[in-house]
């Protein structure tokens, strides 16, 4: 009985070891909606106040790009999904290509949004510049919260690729398997956070109406 009761114990840790790692995942990203929550509220209160600035001042964001975007973290959301089927599967091979579709997907993502921001900030529309700092009190509002919080969207993206391409290496080097993978669904909770803000950032910003 002894002997057998001691073949549970490091299975056993292990699972405590992955519920711990899980829970400590779920109150991360708890606080990370509190404050984007926070952000979406102020958004709001001041969308309210400036409803016809803001609605100005949308006009000069590319819809184009913001639904080219929304597509592209759409899609690594599914190929995040597909690689932790495939961790679980045993297929390690295919979870780190699609690992490292998705990292490909976060590079694509910031690389348009470079382009965006680019066209903006040769605009004079970056907040402490001369155009900027003449421009009306709510249109001024509404590119201050347009650059902080797809700004702070954007850091999130650039500190998931690389949780994800960890993920992808730890793979290769065997320490994340079809018996042991919570670092897999993590890196997955991250990400699908991560799309879940964006999908409310592009029609606050791009949608209005």
């Amino acid at each position: 009985m002894e002997h057998a009761h001691g073949l549970h114990l490091p299975n056993s840790g292990h699972n405590r070891d992955d519920e711990a790692s899980k829970m400590g995942m779920w109150l991360f990203l708890f606080t990370e909606l509190l404050l984007f929550g926070g952000l979406f509220i102020v958004y709001m209160v001041y969308r309210m106040l400036n409803h016809e600035a803001f609605l100005l001042s949308s006009f000069e964001l590319n819809v184009w790009l913001g639904t080219i975007n929304t597509v592209v973290l759409l899609v690594s959301s599914m190929t995040i999904a597909m690689s932790i089927t495939a961790i679980q599967k045993g297929n390690s091979a295919q979870s780190i290509r699609l690992l490292m579709t998705t990292v490909g997907l976060s590079l694509l993502f910031l690389v348009i949004k470079y382009f965006e921001w680019s066209s903006k900030i040769h605009h004079g529309l970056f907040p402490g510049m001369d155009y900027y700092n003449n421009l009306p009190k709510g249109e001024a509002l509404f590119f201050f919260l347009y650059f902080m919080m797809t700004g702070l969207h954007a850091l999130h993206i650039i500190i998931g690729g690389i949780l994800i391409g960890v993920v992808a290496y730890r793979t290769k080097k065997g320490e994340v398997t079809s018996k042991k993978y919570t670092l897999t669904e993590n890196a997955g909770l991250y990400w699908h956070l991560v799309d879940l803000i964006w999908i409310y950032l592009f029609p606050l910003f791009y949608l209005i109406h």
